[in-house]
């Protein structure tokens, strides 16, 4: 059984406001993008490390690579328009690969991606076809629906799961080859194909799969507003 990291990095920033995209922001003097990139690199369990890149960016990120002593990263492939298709074009890179092999897809805007976490996926990876990492929620989660009874304020409370129940997804999420591809198969063939992530890929055209949890880290967060940079820093700092 081979273990394939692919870093997720195809976004170009815009949504950050920033010029540049985020996985090329300074962290503590580095690029965000060097921070996964050396996690999967460097953990004996993982065999391969591929990077999904904008094509407009790929001169940037092969400097960065020149400049560290990755021994695993073999691939560097375009990204697409939207981040299923990002998924979409790793796979297809890999499609020729043993049907035992797994895809660990984890966004490159998570650079604190724990050696713990990348041991518990693969452990998991050995009894089952679908993976993924969350951490419990400690709010309570309402699920919103837009008010068309002219109410100023548009939204309102529709309902409220138990919030024992809820969980908040991060990355990697992980996938034995044959079952990702099929699952994109499916999804690809429905016009009203609309997923926000790759166990969502899972979830609605492959039902019959159990997608197992293995619990995160609150350090495992997402760079998604500027502040949220701040906030890696300090945990730098603060060990």
């Amino acid at each position: 059984m081979r273990n394939i990291a692919v870093i997720l990095a195809g976004g170009t920033g815009s949504r950050m406001g920033a010029e540049v995209p985020k996985q090329f922001l300074p962290l503590a003097g580095r690029a965000v993008i060097e921070y996964p990139i050396g996690a999967f690199d460097s953990h004996p369990a993982i065999d391969e490390v591929a990077v999904v890149m904008h094509p407009d960016w790929k001169g940037e990120f092969e400097a960065i690579a020149k400049r560290n002593s990755w021994r695993k990263l073999t691939k560097v492939i375009d990204g697409g328009s939207e981040r299923y298709m990002s998924s979409l074009n790793a796979i297809m890179a890999y499609i020729d690969e043993p049907d035992d092999t797994n895809l660990l897809l984890h966004d490159a805007a998570r650079p604190f991606v724990t050696a713990e976490i990348i041991d518990h996926v693969v452990m998991a990876l050995e009894h089952h076809e679908a993976v993924g990492v969350a951490v419990p929620s400690t709010d309570t989660v309402w699920e919103v629906h837009p008010d068309f009874d002219g109410n100023d304020f548009g939204r309102f409370v529709a309902r409220i799961p138990e919030r024992r129940l809820m969980w908040r997804a991060q990355t990697p999420q992980s996938f034995r080859l044959p079952l990702i591809r099929d699952a994109y198969q499916r999804a690809l063939q429905d016009p009203q194909f609309s997923v926000t992530d790759d166990c969502g890929v899972v979830r609605k055209y492959m039902p019959g799969t159990k997608i197992t949890v293995v619990e995160g880290s609150e350090r495992n967060m997402k760079i998604t507003h500027a502040d949220d940079l701040s906030v890696m820093q300090n945990n730098i700092n603060n060990g």
